[in-house]
């Protein structure tokens, strides 16, 4: 069982930057692919931007493109998203998750397809 981790949420006004952290409890996170999920209220979950085992590959929803970036330091087990830009559409609670995939080329968009999921922290981007 693995247990995910979210921090860095907070208020930030329209223009400014916020970095989420997810630190996973299994020390081997660099055999998980792993991504980032938001959900505004009275919304569905959406992809937000998801990286593979190895950070390698990436992907990102077209919303976040140019303005979001995910990392990982598998060595310091932590996954990160660097927000910058960040717009009032933006404001939501944002889920860390993984899943368990050795290989280095596959990443996954879809909710459904991760196993593990942090408990989420707010992000409130006001005016």
């Amino acid at each position: 069982q693995v247990q995910l981790v979210e921090s860095g949420g907070g208020l930030v006004e329209a223009g400014g930057s916020l970095r989420l952290s997810c630190a996973p409890s299994e020390r081997t996170v660099s055999n998980y692919a792993m991504g980032w999920f938001r959900q505004a209220s009275g919304k569905e979950r959406e992809f937000v931007a998801a990286t593979s085992q190895n950070g390698a590959r990436t992907s990102y929803a077209d919303f976040v493109k140019g303005r979001f970036t995910i990392s990982r330091d598998n060595r310091k087990n932590t996954m990160s998203l660097q927000m910058n830009s960040l717009k009032p559409e933006d404001t939501a609670v944002y889920f860390c998750a993984a899943v368990r995939q050795y290989s280095s080329a596959i990443v996954y968009t879809t909710d459904t397809l991760y196993h593990y999921w942090g408990q989420g922290a707010q992000v409130t981007v006001s005016l």
